[in-house]
């Protein structure tokens, strides 16, 4: 496995970012270590936040809300999945998979020893962090999804969808900040849409974020198919708290709420929350997210 890392430099001068890089190694199956990258803000005593980002983010997309969350004493952990944003991008699509991208993650929460977490999951970061919540639930107190879904190929995929895969996979370009201006319904400026472009100098290194949109699940003979139904079963018992806080604008996840509201025992009674924002809700309304989570959980 070719590892390609992103210079330094492309990072310089982000807007409203300016947390320090941290580094950590993590594992998945046999491979080689590779070297993750996360934020890690607010005081370290603080109640752990993990914000786990999507498709094809970074933790920049959390710019928003570390600020929020840090001032309120909790200790706000970002991390970018491998293949994102200052971590590793392992350079040809077949190196990245389902199973992988958990694992990387799994391995990062070993090797923090996170325990005790809110996590909040959106896009692709609820296909890996539900999956974690559902299979090391020990780690994990409280759960916070917006516009993500775990999906068990049991339902349909909109039509939208399967034309953002082909284009992920078939497109000569990849311009990654138009894609993420695009999920928005807020107007990025050209140094915001920069910054989700700084990890991918070239073509090289766009692999994970082109692999993605096909790792989805959508088809039974899909080889995450197994694990995530699994874990869905568990969510069906999960009884801590779990808060769905939703942008409607969303056209293709802005209502994947109900299956988890209906599943979840953790979400009865809680303050869930559709409102004003598209599919990058952190983009439109972070500052309401963060608020609504320290609100939620009483400081």
């Amino acid at each position: 496995m070719d590892i390609l890392r992103t210079p330094d430099a492309r990072f310089d001068g982000l807007p409203d970012f300016p947390f320090a890089p941290h580094y950590v190694d993590v594992v998945a199956e046999d491979l080689p270590p590779v070297r993750m990258h996360y934020v890690d803000e607010g005081p370290r005593s603080g109640p752990p936040v993990l914000l786990l980002h999507g498709e094809p983010t970074w933790s920049f997309l959390y710019r928003k809300m570390i600020p929020i969350l840090a001032a309120a004493g909790k200790r706000v952990i970002a991390p970018d999945l491998v293949g994102f944003g200052r971590s590793d991008k392992p350079s040809r699509a077949s190196d990245h998979t389902y199973a992988r991208q958990v694992a990387w993650t799994a391995s990062f929460l070993r090797a923090l020893d996170l325990r005790d977490l809110l996590v909040f999951v959106q896009d692709w970061g609820s296909l890996v962090g539900l999956r974690l919540a559902a299979e090391e639930g020990d780690r994990f107190a409280r759960i916070v999804v917006a516009n993500g879904f775990l999906p068990t190929a049991r339902h349909a995929v909109p039509f939208a969808f399967r034309v953002w895969q082909t284009f992920a996979l078939r497109s000569p370009v990849f311009p990654v900040g138009r894609i993420v201006a695009s999920g928005c319904v807020t107007k990025l400026t050209r140094a915001e849409r920069r910054a989700y472009d700084a990890p991918f100098p070239s073509r090289a290194f766009t692999a994970g974020p082109r692999a993605l949109p096909r790792l989805v699940p959508t088809r039974e003979d899909d080889p995450a198919v197994p694990a995530n139904r699994a874990a869905w079963d568990t969510l069906g018992r999960w009884d801590k708290p779990l808060l769905a806080l939703f942008g409607k604008n969303d056209p293709i996840l802005g209502r994947a709420d109900a299956p988890l509201l209906a599943h979840v025992p953790g979400a009865r009674g809680q303050p869930h929350e559709r409102f004003w924002g598209g599919h990058f809700v952190q983009e439109d309304r972070g500052d309401h997210l963060a608020r609504a989570i320290v609100s939620w959980t009483g400081s």
